[in-house]
Parts: C-alpha cells; structure tokens; sequence
C-alpha cells in the first residue's frame, strides 16, 4: 500500500507533461471540487446549527434559550446527532437499491433546507421537533451518498495513490464547513438573537442545494445509476417494513417508551444493532470473497475505536457545552464572547494542523505508521487532551475557568480528528466488498452515530458525577484504548490489507 505522504504530493502535481486540466486523473477533477464544495455548505449549515444548538436548549428564556435541564439538553443534543448519522445507513441502502446516489442527493438537500428554514421560523419545541426531524431525513439521503459519488469521481483515476488525496481534500472541505459554520451562526446568535443563527444556517444549505444542481451534468454514469437494484417484487414487501418501523415509533412516542431523557440510549442501542447487522450480513454473504471477509473482520475493532474516539470529541455538544455556561467567563471587557466560537475551535485546529501532518508523513514517507497506528495516536492524544482538562479543572477548584484554558482544550481535542476521521472515510471505500461499496461507507458513518449518541450519555453522566472523577474516566479510557490498538496494529494491518496491492 502506498504511503500517504506519495498520496498528497501526487494529488498536488498533475504528471509531468500534462497541466491539471488536462490530467484526467487530477483528484479535483470531473466533479470531485464540485462535491467538495457542496459538501462544504452542507457541513457549514449542519455545524451552524450544531454549533449553537445545545446553547439553545440549556439558555433561559430571557436569553432566547429553551432553559431545559441539562442533563435533558445533553440527551436530545446526542440523539439527534446519532439519530443523523444513523439515518445514514437507511440513505446508502436507499441508494444503492431504490434510488440512484444523485437523486438521493439532491432528495436530502431539499429536505434539509426545508428543516434548517423551520427551525429558523418556528419558535418553541415544535419548530425545534420538525427541524430537527427533517434535517436527519434529510442527511441520511444525502451523506453516504456523496460521499459514494466522491469515490466513483476517484474511480475513474487508474492510479490507486489519488484515492487518500482525494479524500483528504473533501474531508478538508468538511472541516472549513465545520469551522466558518458556528464562527458565522455563532456570531448571529450572539447578537441577534439564535434564529437569526439558524436562519444563517438556512442559506449556507440553500448554497449547497444550488451548487450541486450545478455540478450535476459533471458527475460520472454511475451516479446515475442504482447499483443493485431491489427486485420489483420485493418492493411491496419494503414498503410493509417501512410503515411497521414508523408506527412502532409512533407507539413508543404514545405509551412514553421514547422520552427526551433515554433518546441517547436509544439511539445508541439502535447504532450498534444496525452495525451488528452489516457486519454479520456482509461476512456471511456468499458474494464476499475469503479476502474481503478477513478485511471486514480487520476493520471490527477499528469500528468500535473510532465510535469511542467520536464520543469523547463530540462531547464538545453535550458535557463541555454544559460545562461552558457553568463554569467559562465569556466577556473580554465589556464584549461577551460568542459561545459558538469555543466549540468551533476544535475542527480549526483540525484544519490547520492538517498540512503539517502532511509533511510529516511526507518525511518519514514509507516509515510513516499505517492506519491503525494512526486511529490509535488519535485516541491517545485526545485522552491527554481530557488530562489537561482535569488538571485545569482540579486547579482552578469552584472558580470559573479561564476561557484561554478551555480553547486550549478544544485545540488538542479537535487537532486529534485528522488521524482518525479521513482514514475512516478512506478505508470503508478500499476495503469494502465490491457488492457492498455504499453500505461500507454507511457503516463508517455510523462511528459517528455511536460516537454521537456516546456523548449524550456522557453528557448526562456528567450532570451526575464530580468534574475530577469525569474527566479522569475519559482520560484514561481513550490513552487506554489507544495503547490497547497500537499493540495490535501489525496483525490489524494485515487483515486490512488482505487480498489488495500494498
């Protein structure tokens, strides 16, 4: 397998010869800027809410907020962010059966746009319900897909080195998404008021619904066509399911089985269930090769790391949102600090630490660490991120904490996420089955369902336990589990690699 470092630098020079417009295998090329920069509004509107979201729940009524009990706040906040990743898993099933992965799309922009315009509109719990409902429809439809089409658009490249580039260039897009996002609705928010935030929130979906309309007519045939199309017969039969599952939900709302206060566990117990099941039908299929088996196998425990790795920096929207407005003096003389821009500290380190991360792969070049050690240094990294805060909490005792403390914080946890997020993103599409491309990357994503859902539950354990004996579960819990992957990163890497050209 191809170092990373020869990945970037092949993806930044077209060959020689040839300009990047004429280099048909330029990673930016036939429609990969497009979905990036799709992909870049979509993320600035989904972070745009996520930013001020939890601040909406947890502030008092006098300053705009819903003034819930936090611990309440906590469980719908990584509910729903599990509920959005989970959804995914429904989107690639949907677009790799029903539905071509461009309409998909295109469904789930317009669906999230709808959402993002109702929470901007409609006040109180019924505006926050319908938008929020709508933009995890919405999501599903649309993120394993693109992200599908992102891997078609790389396809078309006979060179296997542009595939991390590529993807290192679209998750980038991700995290600028995630960064101007909560600077932009933060800042609304902090002077107009939180509609005007999600009103931002709106427009930034609009732009990505327009710029992929645009892009469209760019997208490879594949895009275009349902890859393994279900049976016509068969679609009565779905239909039937889809209907039970909604008036089962509908049931549990009734009887009080489904409260904001166990939304998390919920969600949480459903991601594991749906990944169980993806992982047993895949390695049981009889269309799944020995090799492709023994990769699904390697990738399990790589899975269950990184759902933890996103738990831990997620709950920068549940139990440090908390601890911000219990514990942070905002104001700099007389200017209150937007509270949105704390959290958005995290994927700004993560953007501008990446091109130094490059060029460190690029000096060790074919000693750098695969990617196993690489998930593991970001686990541990975070856990002493969790470390630093303890120490700073235990410090400072009852007293607030300095703010230049807490975005610190924020810089080592969110620096973390380059080590883990784009490998994940690279590997569901390189070692997944061949019949199983978009349900691989739906699986990926649903790290970031339990990684969501996670931090709910945390958020809620924090609201019942001290800071110290908190923060120094988590510590140990990431350094621990990153140590545990780094022992076994030789046969890991192996069973990822089974059957594919090193």
């Amino acid at each position: 397998m191809r170092s990373q470092a020869h990945y970037i630098s092949t993806a930044a020079d077209p060959e020689p010869g040839g300009s990047p417009a004429e280099a048909s295998g330029h990673p930016f090329r036939r429609g990969l800027l497009s979905m990036a920069f799709t992909e870049l509004w979509e993320r600035y509107s989904f972070y745009g809410l996520q930013g001020i979201l939890s601040f909406y729940l947890l502030y008092t009524r006098a300053d705009g907020g819903l003034a819930m009990d936090p611990a309440v706040a906590a469980g719908i906040v990584g509910a729903y962010g599990g509920a959005v990743y989970l959804s995914q898993i429904l989107g690639a099933w949907l677009g790799d059966r029903l539905v071509s992965p461009q309409n998909m799309v295109l469904y789930g922009a317009v669906v999230i746009t709808a959402g993002h315009v109702v929470l901007a509109f409609a006040p109180g719990l019924t505006g926050l319900g319908v938008g929020l409902v709508c933009i995890v429809l919405g999501t599903g439809a649309l993120k394993t897909n693109i992200t599908s089409i992102v891997g078609f658009v790389l396809d078309q490249n006979e060179d296997e080195g542009y595939r991390d580039a590529g993807f290192s260039y679209f998750y980038m897009a991700i995290n600028i998404g995630a960064v101007v996002g909560p600077l932009t609705t933060g800042l609304a928010q902090n002077e107009l008021g939180f509609h005007y935030g999600f009103g931002l929130a709106a427009i930034g979906m609009a732009a990505a619904l327009v710029q992929y309309i645009a892009s469209m007519k760019k997208l490879p045939e594949r895009a275009r066509t349902v890859n393994n199309p279900l049976p016509a017969g068969r679609r009565p039969l779905v239909a039937l399911a889809a209907l039970a599952c909604l008036a089962a939900v509908g049931a549990a709302v009734a009887a009080g089985l489904l409260r904001a206060e166990n939304l998390s566990t919920v969600v949480t117990v459903a991601a594991l269930v749906a990944a169980a099941a993806y992982f047993l039908t895949m390695t049981t299929s009889s269309a799944v090769s020995a090799d492709e088996r023994r990769r699904i196998l390697g990738y399990l425990p790589l899975f269950l790391a990184s759902g933890m790795y996103f738990g831990f920096l997620f709950q920068k929207f549940t139990a440090i949102s908390i601890l911000i407005t219990e514990r942070i003096d905002l104001h700099i003389g007389g200017w209150r600090f937007p509270v949105a821009w704390v959290t958005t500290v995290s994927p700004l380190a993560a953007v501008l630490i990446t091109p130094l991360i490059a060029k460190v792969w690029k000096s060790l070049g074919e000693r750098q660490p695969g990617p196993v050690a690489k998930i593991a240094v970001g686990l541990i990294q975070i856990g002493c991120a969790y470390l630093f805060l303890l120490v700073i909490s235990e410090a400072t005792g009852k007293a607030d904490i300095p703010l230049v403390l807490i975005l610190l914080f924020m810089m080592a946890a969110g620096s973390s996420e380059v080590f883990v997020g784009p490998i994940g993103l690279s590997l569901a599409t390189r070692i997944g089955p061949g019949t199983f491309r978009a349900q691989m990357v739906g699986l990926n994503f649903l790290t970031l369902a339990l990684g969501s859902s996670l931090s709910g539950l945390l958020g809620q354990l924090f609201t019942s336990i001290d800071n110290a004996s908190y923060f120094a579960v988590t510590a140990v819990c990431g350094i621990g589990i990153g140590s545990v992957l780094l022992a076994v990163r030789g046969p890991l890497g192996r069973l990822l690699t089974a059957g594919l050209d090193r």
